[in-house]
């Protein structure tokens, strides 16, 4: 039951529905405002800002109590869906997360997490997206419940200016040991991936991709030196990917 008066959050994720992140998320949201949750019925990692175009996807209802919805879609499609077809009004928030592993550096490029996020602000939401550099399935968020509805109340009372979303990501040490917050740019960094062999069937042959994260840590601006220091990071990210060097290519503009 919604309550007058409260915010309408709305949550979701790229790790899927059944992901101890959203999970936590969700139950943090509840003690803020009413809340929404809309995910993946599966894993979407990495789909950074995909869409579901050649095919339907459905969306399923799975906890009436609690507003809680699947969808078979991308972490985008689940927002976009949200907006239109579940929600009852355009929501004061989006929450996406908690993403379990990095997202910080160019990493970000390729998260659904962040994209999700990065869709509700097109639509002229405050969205936030928070990660834990941990990769493990049983990460103790509780000692980050405090930081994460003192964050959300600010957020709130301040929202976030147009095309502005923020990329926040909690380094993977024991919560006491934390500094603070830091304000960054991304930082800079690339993979280097490994393609194992799996097996040949015919005429295909199957891989399975690993790899190592490169990450510059001598720009003490960057997230990847923040993180790395002890700190929370926060990236604000904005949807105009316009280079600022622009100007540095005006010898190929000409008139015909």
């Amino acid at each position: 039951m919604m309550i007058k008066n409260r915010p309408l959050i709305l949550v979701v994720n790229d790790d899927g529905i059944d992901s101890k992140g959203i999970s936590f998320l969700s139950s943090v949201m509840r003690k803020i405002g009413d809340v929404f949750v809309v995910a993946p019925h599966v894993n979407r990692s990495g789909s950074s800002h995909s869409l579901t175009l050649n095919q339907d996807i459905y969306i399923e209802q799975i906890n009436e109590n609690n507003n809680e919805f699947i969808c078979s879609g991308n972490p985008v499609d689940c927002v976009k869906i949200a907006l239109n077809k579940v929600l009852p009004r355009k929501p004061d928030l989006c929450v996406s997360g908690i993403n379990h592993g990095s997202n910080h550096s160019i990493n970000g490029l390729y998260s659904g997490t962040l994209h999700a996020a990065m869709e509700a602000t097109i639509h002229g939401i405050s969205s936030l997206a928070f990660s834990h550099l941990s990769y493990s399935d049983d990460i103790d968020f509780q000692p980050f419940a405090s930081i994460i509805t003192k964050m959300t109340h600010s957020i709130l009372k301040n929202p976030l200016s147009s095309g502005i979303t923020l990329n926040i990501n909690f380094p993977n040490i024991n919560f006491n040991n934390i500094k603070g917050f830091k304000i960054c740019k991304q930082g800079k960094g690339c993979w280097s991936e490994e393609f194992k062999y799996v097996k040949k069937n015919k005429s295909k042959t199957y891989y399975s991709m690993r790899g190592k994260f490169n990450s510059d840590l001598n720009d003490v601006q960057s997230d990847s030196w923040a993180l790395e220091n002890n700190f929370i990071s926060i990236v604000p990210v904005t949807l105009d990917s316009t280079s600022f060097l622009i100007n540095e290519l005006n010898y190929l503009e000409y008139e015909f």
